[in-house]
Formats: structure tokens, C-alpha cells, sequence
């Protein structure tokens, strides 16, 4: 019995010093100092869209250096002609990535070019087929006139096959038995000097000339 009295006094004091103990905390909080009453409130949250633009350019993380090598040269040829852009028509039709005419494409072999524009490894075979003929055309040229200063330039493998991919292998040989006297520009007014200097120092050895290449 005493056991069971004790109990209650003991419970009964213990919820007298836990229900003061909060009240007592309570009170010495002022609560109005965390109102919000007057304050200017924006609960608009930007969407991903508002924060990057769907349309804005990603910028590369990385650059990836090519030098002198073959990708270099069919890389920088590339950026050159339509900035990379494979899917590019400029004013007068030359299309894709190298510029290619459609008169150019059935010469080699492709008949249909309407898909041309969207497929990448037609676009890359048309430049080494291209390169290789005119590897061919000139192949006497490249002989006669590699490692000379013509028309003011040093001249280079690479630099007379970008400047046949510009003016064409006919309007090269010209430039370069003439001693740069007959010269070319095509429409924006880029010279094959200008190519010769520009593409010069590739190495483009590995291209074997081909008389009658063939787009796979």
C-alpha cells in the first residue's frame, strides 16, 4: 500500500515540473520577432530552361589538339569550308561539311545526293575520294614543285590538295606552272595562295592517288 502511495506522489510531482517546465519555456520566447509582416516575399523558382536557354551553344569542355597529322588537315579543311557543319547548303549548293558540288559527287560515283546531307560517313568518304583523285591529277606538280617558293608561298603536299579541294585540280596546275602568275579566287574571294599558305605542312603522305575513286 505505501509502495502504491508513494508511486502516485512520485508521478503526480514529476507532471507538475514537466507541464511548468514547458510553459515557463514558452514564455521566454517572443515569437513576433520571426513574423514575416511587411517583408517582400518571391516565391517564383526558375525552370532549367530560364537558367540555361534550350538554344544557347555548349561550350566544350575540352579541346583536342590534331597538329600536323591527316586529321588535322581533313579536320581544319573542314571547319574552313562550312565550320564543321555537315548539315550546311551554302548560296550557290555546295553542301556538307567539305562543300561538295552535286556535279563533283555523281564524278565519283554517287548518283542519289539527296541524302548526302545526313549521312557523315558518305560526307567523309567523298573527301578522301576527292583528296585521292586529285592526289592523281597532280601528282607531277607535287613532284616538280613541293618544298619550292612559288608565287610567294612555300609549297606543300597538303597545301596544293586543299587548294585543288578550293579551285579545283586544273586551276591549281595553272597556278603552279605559271609560277603563281594565273591565279583563282572562288566566290567569297579566298585565293589558292591563300590555301597553299594556309593548309601547308600536313601529312597527307598516306593518300594514294587514284585516277577513278569511287564513294563507298
Amino acid at each position: 500500500m505505501k509502495k502504491r502511495y508513494y508511486f502516485i506522489i512520485t508521478l503526480l510531482v514529476v507532471t507538475v515540473i514537466v507541464g511548468t517546465g514547458f510553459n515557463s519555456n514558452e514564455s521566454n520566447y517572443d515569437l513576433s520577432v520571426f513574423s514575416t509582416e511587411g517583408m517582400e516575399l518571391n516565391y517564383n523558382v526558375p525552370t532549367e530552361e530560364e537558367v540555361i536557354p534550350l538554344d544557347a551553344p555548349l561550350k566544350p569542355k575540352y579541346y583536342l589538339f590534331l597538329g600536323k597529322s591527316y586529321l588535322g588537315f581533313k579536320e581544319a579543311l573542314g571547319f574552313k569550308e562550312s565550320r564543321g557543319d555537315y548539315h550546311v547548303v551554302n548560296p550557290y549548293g555546295y553542301m556538307g561539311k567539305y562543300q561538295f558540288s552535286k556535279n563533283t559527287l555523281k564524278m565519283m560515283g554517287l548518283r542519289d545526293a539527296d541524302n548526302f546531307l545526313y549521312n557523315t560517313r558518305q560526307q567523309e568518304a567523298a573527301f578522301m575520294a576527292y583528296t585521292s583523285l586529285n592526289k592523281w591529277i597532280l601528282r607531277k606538280d607535287i613532284k616538280r614543285t613541293v618544298g619550292k617558293v612559288v608565287g610567294g608561298v612555300k609549297v606543300t603536299e597538303s597545301g596544293i590538295l586543299a587548294a585543288a579541294h578550293l579551285a579545283g585540280a586544273g586551276n591549281v596546275k595553272k597556278f603552279l606552272r605559271s609560277g603563281g602568275a594565273v591565279g583563282f579566287e572562288d566566290a567569297n574571294g579566298t585565293s589558292i595562295r591563300y590555301y597553299l599558305r594556309k593548309f601547308s605542312g600536313y601529312d597527307t603522305s598516306h593518300i594514294v592517288p587514284n585516277r577513278k575513286p569511287r564513294i563507298m
